[in-house]
């Protein structure tokens, strides 16, 4: 049998399901072993788009072929099937990987020449509505590796080649570098008859070195511009025309890292022999929380760089809020911080990243997920840092999951990956004890710093007084944690102060608008919120059902109840509460970690952003205010994901050299999740967790797609639902379970059915796929997204 949690789910949606079958097992075609190839048709044979690309030259046209004009097939980045032929005119030259200017109807977009310019025979109808492209980018053409890895990952996840390609160009702006700026310089020989003022004086000290834009020389001497440019004038500064892209500083290998223990040393050697064979190795970093992974896998970052003075490496990162502190530690081991790239980051420091690393000039590139679709020109090595994470899944536009792309990008590039994480998925412990990845582990954390001691509270017998969320034995251990001086960090993985927002009269339960979402209440700012479609509205006063008068209570607790609770429990501490809601910006977030660091907080509640990465020496208790709440996400992932959450978060405690300890407040002490958190034995619970999945073949044991189809009729999307399930294929090896509403069935004015498909290893499940999804009838009124490897299941 498979984990609670995960029974109840399946066997629910089973129960809901109006249509069972399953697919014949086949040979897999040629296209389906291979998905980068089924971009070939796209690559080099489409035909003018008037046709549609692909289609074939009817044999009467020919007999009346002509002379062809020279071609070549692009691809844009839109979610089209392939590639569309465009005229070369006279004089362009271009090859495969430029990226080029195309008309499309009335639109002219970036797109990237996908098949080598050709001159075959075509007929003189095709010909005339062949159009010509506008002109070619001055910018590096995008890697073999590039093209080949966008067309691999629009065959996995079944999204057309064209909405990948947007991930990797963007809207193609992104490749034309800024105009060149002026900068100015300390002239070596000034003038005589220049008249000094004090302004002058500070702009001249500021001017020395290297060329500056005039505003950062005006900024720093506390003058304006126009000072600058008189002086320019003058003949004191000397202007200098500044590359539109200020190069990054170069990372030094050579440089010397930190010391490290013998286990990290061995780690260190294994990861460095798999750089220096130079071919693809997968490699499991397994480490305890403290155990010093980073420093070990800077060692394999440092041969790579050393190994190829082209190579380029990625390091893989699940939350912005760990950048910044990344930053450092990359720069004290290189002596030059790494390119980075995310979300946060602006328009024009991307533009700048992106170019760079076309260029192959940015060397070392540490970002979040879409930093994987970078236009890298020599990627030698990726680390994917908390590997485990649920942040490496995609779930909006083309959906992926970053790390197992990663995995795919390097088998396909021919170089290592490392995949770094305390508490590992399943898929990649799974295919660690198989052989399939080496497997390295780091047992002991660094130094003189151990393991917390991790203890249980049973709310059935122990819990806390009517009306207040923390257990007395909690408390007690926040007040022991105080008096000795030391911090303590409280965790609750449910932002805002309550999760339901209910009349007390009428049982009216708030929710947004056109979505089956609760409200969530956040006080700190007097507001109910929909944490899934952003919708936010102030707290009314009177009951929209019943019309009652402040009737509406907060229902359950977040971190702003858990952190009410402690002020008025400790109110001389210093408090201090970080989530995403409280914290709005990775530079507010890095302001907050100092601050504990500096141990400038005495308690600090958080979400689960608490819980990655995070080095707080004086930290020594952690209290978790509901470790059963990760238990009711309801998919089969939700055991394995409770764990490594709680074992995350619980390991922030007791890192240096004083002892930790961490509490868990649960109603199911007896749970399996609980009892390995509590005996420390995470192997024994991954080890009976994939015994369940391998009984149920689930991943990563079986393989899984989810098929949504959502609509603004919800008759219509039950319709197309029906007409989908009654073209299911049928046979051995795989499980088609639907339709059945979404656990979420209406959002955003959208009713939501949903398919689950199951298959052996052996079924080709993207084949399976397409050939469904191709011969059920569609409407334009319900789209259809197709999700393999689902981990959300709302």
């Amino acid at each position: 049998a498979i984990s609670s949690t995960s029974a109840v789910s399946i066997k629910s949606f089973m129960a809901r399901s109006t249509a069972t079958s399953s697919w014949d097992k086949r040979p897999t075609p040629a296209a389906a072993q291979k998905p980068a190839d089924l971009g070939a048709a796209a690559a080099g044979q489409a035909r003018p788009n008037s046709r549609g690309p692909g289609a074939d030259v009817l044999e009467a046209d020919l007999f009346e072929a002509v002379e062809a004009p020279r071609r070549c097939s692009v691809l844009l980045p839109l979610p089209l099937a392939g590639a569309y032929d465009y005229a070369l005119p006279e004089g362009m030259e271009v090859r495969r990987g430029d990226l080029v200017r195309a008309p499309l109807g009335a639109r002219m977009l970036v797109g990237v020449v996908w098949g080598a310019p050709h001159a075959e025979p075509i007929a003189p109808k095709l010909a005339a509505k062949l159009k010509p492209l506008e002109e070619r980018i001055e910018a590096p053409p995008l890697s073999p590796e590039v093209l080949d890895f966008v067309d691999w990952v629009a065959a996995y996840t079944t999204f057309p080649p064209g909405a990948v390609l947007r991930m990797v160009i963007r809207s193609g702006r992104i490749a034309s570098a800024p105009k060149p700026k002026t900068g100015f310089a300390r002239a070596q020989t000034p003038p005589e008859d220049l008249k000094m003022t004090p302004a002058r004086a500070r702009a001249l000290e500021a001017a020395n070195g290297p060329p500056r834009p005039a505003r950062d020389i005006a900024s720093e001497a506390g003058v304006s511009d126009a000072v600058i440019r008189g002086l320019a004038d003058k003949g004191a500064l000397t202007a200098v025309e500044l590359p539109a892209d200020a190069p990054f500083p170069p990372p030094d290998p050579g440089r010397a890292g930190a010391a490290l223990s013998a286990d990290q040393e061995a780690a260190a050697k294994e990861m460095r022999a798999a750089v220096a064979k130079a071919g693809y190795a997968a490699l499991l970093l397994d480490g305890v929380t403290g155990s010093g992974k980073t420093e070990a896998y800077f060692e394999a970052v440092a041969a790579a760089l050393a190994a190829d003075e082209t190579a380029q490496v990625l390091v893989m990162l699940p939350e912005i809020a760990l950048t910044m502190d990344f930053m450092r530690r990359v720069e004290a081991r290189f002596g030059a911080a790494p390119a980075l790239w995310h979300s946060d980051v602006g328009d024009r420091a991307r533009g700048r990243v992106w170019r760079e690393t076309a260029k192959g000039r940015a060397r070392l590139i540490a970002g979040a997920r879409s930093a994987l679709f970078l236009p890298y020109q020599n990627l030698r090595l990726i680390i994917v840092d908390e590997e485990h994470d649920a942040a490496y899944k995609q779930e909006d536009g083309v959906i992926y999951q970053a790390r197992d792309m990663a995995v795919a990008r390097a088998a396909r590039g021919g170089f290592p990956i490392v995949l770094a994480s305390a508490t590992p998925s399943l898929e990649s412990y799974a295919n660690a004890r198989s052989g399939r990845y080496a497997h390295i582990r780091l047992t002991s954390r660094f130094g003189p710093a151990r393991m917390p001691e991790t203890r249980a509270i049973d709310m059935r017998k122990d819990g806390p007084a009517a009306g207040e969320w923390l257990a007395p034995r909690f408390v007690a251990a926040l007040a022991e944690t105080l008096a000795a001086g030391r911090q303590s960090m409280v965790f609750l993985n449910r932002r805002g102060y309550a999760p339901l927002t209910i009349c007390r009269r009428c049982g009216h339960r708030m929710t947004a608008p056109d979505s089956d979402t609760w409200l969530v209440e956040h006080r700190f700012e007097n507001r109910l919120v929909c944490h899934h479609t952003g919708y936010s509205i102030p707290k009314p006063k009177l009951c929209p059902s019943c019309g009652a008068e402040n009737t509406l209570a907060p229902c359950g607790p977040g971190v702003e109840r858990i952190a009410e609770e402690l002020r008025v429990r400790f109110p001389e501490a210093r408090l201090a509460v970080f989530s995403s809601d409280t914290v709005a910006s990775p530079a507010e977030a890095q302001g907050l970690l100092r601050s504990m660091t500096r141990g400038e907080i005495d308690i600090l509640v958080g979400t689960q952003v608490v819980a990655k990465g995070h080095n707080f020496p004086n930290l020594t208790f952690v209290g978790v205010a509901d470790a059963d709440l990760g238990l009711q996400g309801g998919d089969l992932r939700a055991a394995e994901r409770t764990f490594q959450l709680l074992s995350q978060v619980a390991g922030r405690a007791g890192r240096a050299s004083e002892p930790g300890r961490a509490l868990l407040q649960t109603y199911q002490p007896e749970h399996p999740v609980m009892r390995a958190l509590l005996a420390g034995d995470r192997d024994a619970f991954l080890d009976q967790e994939a015994a369940s999945r391998r009984a149920a073949r689930f991943p990563p044991f079986g393989r899984l797609a989810a098929v949504i189809l959502s609509g603004p009729d919800e008759e219509a999307v039950r319709a197309a639902a029906g007409a989908l399930a009654r073209t299911a294929p049928r046979g051995d090896g795989a499980d088609i379970w639907g339709p059945a509403p979404a656990p979420i069935a209406r959002l955003r004015g959208r009713y939501r059915m949903r398919f689950l498909v199951r298959c052996d290893r052996g079924v080709p499940l993207q084949t399976l796929l397409r050939d469904w999804l191709a011969a059920a009838p569609s409407s334009s009124a319900v789209r259809r997204v197709v999700d393999v490897d689902p981990y959300s299941f709302l």
